[in-house]
This record gives C-alpha cells, sequence and structure tokens, in this order.
C-alpha cells in the first residue's frame, strides 16, 4: 500500500512526528484549498490548516486506534475551525476609523493662519536687507550663492545677513510669545 493509503485509513508511523508529516504531507494541500474558499485571506486559511493538524497531533492515538479514515476527520476539525472564526468574526464590534471633529480641523486652521500673521509681523521688524535674504531664502527656495548673485553681494555677506535675520526673527517670535503668556 502506498502512504497515501496508509495515511487514509488510519496506518500511520508509530512516531508520532512522522504520523504528522505524513498527515501533512497527503492532505494539507486540500485542507487548505478547502479553507481558502471560506477565509478573507490565504493566511487565514493556513492558520485553520495549522490548527487542524495542532489538533490531529493532540488527538493522534484516538485516530490511528482504528482503521477508519483520517481525512474526514481532518476536513471536520477544519470546518469546525471555520465556523469558530466565522461566529467569533461576526462577535467582534465593527471598528470604524475614527473621523477627526470638524471644530478640530477648524482650530487647526485658525492655527496656522495665526502663525502666519505672527511671522509676517516678526518679519516686518528686520531690515530690509535682512528681509531679502530671508524671504529669498526660505520662501522662493534660492541657495545663497543665487541670493548673493541676484543682490550684487559676496556669498558671505548672504550667509551672515541669513544668520543675523534668523537670529533677529527669533527673538521677535519669542518676545511675541512672551507677550501672549
Amino acid at each position: 500500500m502506498t502512504a497515501i493509503t496508509h495515511a487514509s485509513r488510519g496506518e500511520l508511523p508509530g512516531d508520532a512526528d512522522a504520523a504528522i508529516r505524513q498527515l501533512y504531507s497527503c492532505h494539507a494541500e486540500a485542507l487548505r484549498g478547502y479553507a481558502e474558499r471560506f477565509c478573507p485571506d490565504s493566511a487565514s486559511a493556513d492558520d485553520i490548516v495549522q490548527e487542524t493538524f495542532i489538533r490531529a497531533w493532540r488527538h493522534l492515538p484516538q485516530l490511528t486506534a482504528d482503521d477508519r479514515p483520517i481525512r474526514p476527520w481532518l476536513f471536520r476539525v477544519a470546518r469546525n475551525l471555520l465556523i469558530d472564526a466565522n461566529r467569533a468574526a461576526r462577535a467582534r464590534p465593527m471598528t470604524v476609523p475614527e473621523q477627526p471633529d470638524e471644530d478640530a480641523r477648524d482650530d487647526s486652521g485658525l492655527d496656522q493662519v495665526l502663525d502666519r500673521q505672527l511671522v509676517s509681523a516678526a518679519l516686518q521688524h528686520l531690515s530690509p536687507a535682512h528681509r531679502t535674504v530671508l524671504a529669498a531664502t526660505f520662501y522662493h527656495g534660492d541657495s545663497l550663492a543665487t541670493v548673493a548673485r541676484e543682490l550684487g553681494i559676496p556669498q558671505g555677506t548672504a550667509r551672515s545677513r541669513l544668520h543675523y535675520a534668523l537670529h533677529a526673527l527669533r527673538e521677535q517670535l519669542q518676545d511675541d510669545d512672551a507677550i501672549a503668556c
């Protein structure tokens, strides 16, 4: 008799590990095909097949005690596991992704407007030379070399103006923040 016939009739090797390997090689593909018809994805089907063989391993002495075929028992276990998984999924409360509150979105827009106004007011306190270098670098995305070329000044001067402009802007914003508190 072939190994498939032996495994189908309950005639398995005495070693439990060898017996489960033989059962798996004979029945796993068919069980996976069966489970995939009822599972939402292949990972869930693999879980059903794995749990089926774990239960077969636990009940191996009873499965090998008589000449009844093992395949129907495996499919019945897989069917019961599928039913249990379906019941568990239906019993879980349905989760809905949280939607941001309309008022919260309005506040963030208000914060952006207020931040823009604060930065705009702080920029007005800078000298025109510092404001020009800062705007060209951060708002227009120009490099310091490009800014220096456009303004007709050395690159080191442009770098120095940017440094002092950022320092003055930071101080102005900190002063405004201190007043707001």
